[in-house]
């Protein structure tokens, strides 16, 4: 009689376990019973690979942070912002849980250094004083996070908006409100938008003008 072998649990295993449980039913239902069953062991066997459950966020988060694409360094600051931008609201926006969680969890992975690291160093590098580096990586930090958790809690889908849009306007008052009117006409007929890039274009254009002055 064979006896089937199974593959031997480690740490990258559980926090990619928790990733995918999170991913399909939310962080909140992530317990380690939970967690330990879909990996086939008592909870307690995770112990041995995460110290608690909050060593399991921590690690969970970094795995995410290791999806970024950190792009060249040898990349202008603004290229370099962009590109690093687009790939963590990306990310962000794949791990539907993990936006509020990068900004509520101060313990720090290899993986985040690496990641604020190489921003603070490209700002550096491109002659931003040390007040300006700051709140430009701050407000560039502060769009990528605030447009996921934004997007990500807007609580219709794009076929329930329109349903519930048409119904609205039937009802509005118009004559008082036209301009807001025209808004949400506007979001019925252009359903989809890059309004995530068309936000960081605007910052990074402004962040230059403020470097080239300083």
């Amino acid at each position: 009689m064979r006896t089937e072998r199974r593959t031997p649990l480690n740490r990258a295993r559980v926090l990619d376990a928790g990733i995918a449980l999170a991913d399909t039913e939310g962080v909140d239902a992530l317990t380690m019973r939970r967690l330990g069953g879909t990996l086939g062991v008592e909870a307690m066997a995770l112990y041995n690979h995460v110290a608690n459950k909050e060593d399991l966020f921590d690690g969970m988060l970094d795995r995410v942070a290791e999806e970024i694409t950190l792009p060249d360094v040898d990349l202008p600051w603004r290229d370099y912002a962009r590109a690093r931008a687009v790939s963590a609201h990306t990310t962000l926006m794949r791990h539907r849980w993990a936006a509020a969680m990068w900004t509520a969890r101060i313990s720090l992975g290899p993986a985040r250094m690496r990641y604020m690291d190489g921003a603070l160093r490209s700002l550096r590098e491109a002659g931003f004083p040390a007040g300006l580096l700051d709140l430009t990586y701050h407000a560039i930090e502060n769009h990528i996070v605030g447009h996921a958790l934004q997007a990500q809690g807007f609580p219709l889908e794009a076929a329930e908006m329109t349903a519930m849009g048409e119904g609205f306007l039937r009802t509005f008052p118009t004559d008082r409100y036209p301009d807001l009117a025209a808004h949400i006409r506007h979001h019925l007929d252009h359903p989809t938008g890059d309004d995530f890039e068309f936000g960081l274009d605007l910052i990074l254009d402004g962040l230059e003008r403020m470097r080239a002055v300083t």
